[in-house]
């Protein structure tokens, strides 16, 4: 088996959808506008996500309700076959964890849905207020910065996940796994970015394509 141990991204990846831009498009044009030019100059390696991240959740302060109904939207926008690709590959004994920079409360009902448990996801708390109102993130932790997946990545080799290790993703923040990772895949089935495909040892656009990837 070429691979023990799979990382996948949440967005644009096992989603059809970047969940701080379905957000922003709750709150009108102007900010989706706004919104969704910055997370596409991030990730593809444009601007430091650094620079973006706490900028992107002032402009959208999700609320408690907002993020329930993100995580029904990223259900609904599963991409075709992930489910099943999840279940196969930890059938085969492969170790899955999700790594995102996407917003934890939202991930885990959706992870929940794909079978990946709490503890296999690694996502960005946010902070709301006893009235369910926006209040802060979690500013400290490396996934809200350009190179934390990689950190992540890291951490989880250093936890015992089994190697060789394939990381996935859409964008230069999933690209960055890669000196961690035995390999780094770009997933384009949902976009596909020039600069994070030139940086990937793998493209691939299916989720069959990563079962062959992983599992021959």
């Amino acid at each position: 088996m070429p691979f023990r141990s799979v990382i996948l991204d949440v967005d644009s990846t096992l989603a059809a959808l970047e969940g701080i831009d379905w957000l922003a498009l709750q709150r009108g044009p102007d900010v989706a506008a706004r919104v969704a030019e910055l997370t596409d100059r991030a990730m593809r390696g444009e601007i430091a996500l650094d620079a973006v991240y706490g900028e992107r959740l002032a402009l959208v302060r999700p609320n408690r309700a907002d993020l329930a109904a993100l995580a029904a939207a990223y259900e609904d926008a599963t991409v075709p076959g992930a489910c099943a690709a999840l279940d196969r590959l930890r059938a085969a004994g492969v170790r899955v964890a999700l790594v995102s920079g996407g917003i934890r409360q939202a991930i885990i009902p959706f992870a929940a849905s794909l079978g990946v448990a709490p503890s296999d996801v690694h996502a960005v708390d946010v902070v709301v207020d006893m009235g369910g109102a926006y209040f802060a993130f979690d500013a400290g932790s490396p996934l809200a910065t350009q190179t934390g997946k990689r950190a992540v990545a890291e951490s989880l080799v250093a936890g015992g996940a089994p190697r060789p290790l394939l990381a996935v993703g859409d964008g230069a923040t999933d690209a960055a796994m890669r000196g961690a990772a035995d390999a780094f895949a770009a997933f384009t089935g949902v976009v596909r970015r020039e600069s994070v495909v030139q940086h990937a040892d793998h493209e691939i656009a299916t989720f069959d394509q990563l079962l062959e990837l992983v599992l021959t």
